[in-house]
């Protein structure tokens, strides 16, 4: 990225634009700090690997200290290119660990065919990335969700589980012994989109789920990005929003006392 930044000053912008989006979920969130350890989780997709090399930026900084070691789970899918991350790597001089669980086995045993297989598959792989991170040592387990993934969580939980929730920049897990981090929670998937074209990583695509396109987050993202059509600008306001909120002008009851009104 370095190299395609001397020569372009489109490129400059946008490798600039994306840094400050990152730094800025640093600053407001502190999602790194002095000391910490972090496992980068890598699939191999746009996000995880972009995610990566921001991280591995703002490292080279020295502004921030901290460890980074990238892990990825093979999950064992049918004609997964297993060649591909470690050689990656590698050549980045990343430290990093390779998985091995047939969760796709797993998967694909117990949801039935044309079944959304995301839900399982997710828990399977978040609860041996836990283990792997404690066994390490890791405080934070990075993770490569942005701006679009909260968004369409966020209507995802109104329209379908009846609550507003979305993906925090940071949180604890259940046993309180390790933070998740989302680094690129303020960028644009279309910034990420282009920023990996121009870093060309060579990208993994996800067939165990990656062609049902029945998918209730699928849907919801073609609704964005037709509010975005009708009305640009409306993917900010939204996101806005999930900064803006006043508990008061609310209906729950474990938030505000209304019969102390």
């Amino acid at each position: 990225m370095e190299e395609l930044m001397e020569n372009d000053i489109e490129t400059k912008k946008l490798v600039k634009k994306i840094r400050k989006k990152v730094w800025g979920a640093i600053e407001d969130y502190g999602i790194i700090q002095d000391g910490d350890k972090v496992m980068v989780c890598l699939s191999g997709g746009k996000d995880s690997y972009t995610m990566l090399d921001l991280l591995l930026f703002v490292q080279m900084t020295g502004k921030v200290k901290f460890e980074i070691v990238a892990v990825n789970l093979d999950q064992k899918q049918p004609g997964f290119p297993e060649h591909v991350l470690p050689e990656y790597l590698s050549k980045k001089q990343v430290p990093f660990k390779i998985l091995e669980k047939n969760t796709y086995k797993i998967v694909t045993e117990k949801i039935p065919e044309g079944k959304t297989m995301c839900s399982l598959c997710s828990r399977l792989r978040r609860g041996t990335l836990y283990e792997y991170a404690k066994e390490i040592g890791a405080n934070k387990l990075a993770l490569g969700h942005h701006k679009d993934d909260a968004l369409e969580t966020f209507l995802l939980n109104i329209f379908f589980n009846g609550k507003i929730e979305t993906m925090p920049p940071i949180y604890k897990t259940d046993d309180g012994s390790l933070k998740v981090i989302r680094p690129l929670i303020l960028c644009d998937e279309s910034l990420i989109e282009e920023y990996a074209k121009l870093a060309e990583f060579p990208i993994i695509p996800c067939n165990l789920c990656g062609s049902q396109e029945q998918l209730q987050r699928k849907k919801v993202k073609e609704l964005i990005a037709k509010w975005e059509e009708e009305y640009p600008n409306r993917r900010d306001i939204m996101f806005r929003s999930l900064s803006n909120i006043h508990p008061t002008h609310m209906l729950d009851k474990d938030l505000m006392d209304f019969m102390a009104i």
